[in-house]
């Protein structure tokens, strides 16, 4: 059985929002565990059990949120060579659009491919002109059903990809590369 742990900083509600939709889309993947934790009460051992990461920040001036960069330092540091080949992806909030949220998610996905982690983007668009490409981004909370469905989006396709690579349900993988979801002209 795969494993997703839900990994989230929010200091609003936002992101914590953001956070309980993405793992209520990895629950759409039948045979998933899946765990939420907001950073204050992870360890390092939340990280060890999950064979797939999504990590989740308030955009902070276009980067990840301290609170979570400690986390990566403090908590994960001894762990570095440990946790190789894990599958991990990001969210975020920001105040506004064009707050830096998609820089956020890069932030993110930068201190992931340190650790080792394999990283993806989503190439499905959840509404028109709306996809995830970095990650799950909204403006505040997750309003409209296109902002939700990105974070669902993501959380499915972390779990997707955990149930191929770690449970070895490759069948999973046709069916995400001819999703109906893709931009087509």
């Amino acid at each position: 059985m795969g494993k997703v742990l839900v990994l989230y900083d929010s200091r609003t509600g936002n992101t914590e929002k953001m956070a309980y939709l993405v793992a209520e889309g990895a629950k759409r993947v039948e045979g998933i565990e899946v765990r939420i934790k907001k950073v204050d009460d992870a360890t390092r051992e939340d990280v060890l059990w999950a064979d797939g990461l999504a990590v989740g920040s308030p955009t902070h001036m276009g980067i990840i949120s301290w609170k979570l960069k400690k986390f990566f330092d403090e908590e994960l540091g001894e762990l570095w060579g440990e946790i190789d080949g894990k599958i991990a992806c990001a969210f975020s909030s920001s105040g506004g659009w064009g707050g830096g949220n998609e820089v956020a998610c890069m932030s993110i996905l930068t201190v992931l491919m340190n650790f080792g982690f394999l990283v993806f983007g989503v190439t499905d668009y959840v509404g028109k002109k709306f996809t995830l490409h970095y990650g799950a981004v909204v403006a505040g909370e997750p309003r409209s059903e296109e902002e939700k469905e990105a974070c669902r989006r993501l959380g499915e396709r972390l779990a997707q990809y955990v149930a191929i690579f770690f449970d070895g349900k490759k069948e999973l993988l046709e069916r995400i590369r001819t999703f109906e979801g893709k931009f087509k002209d």
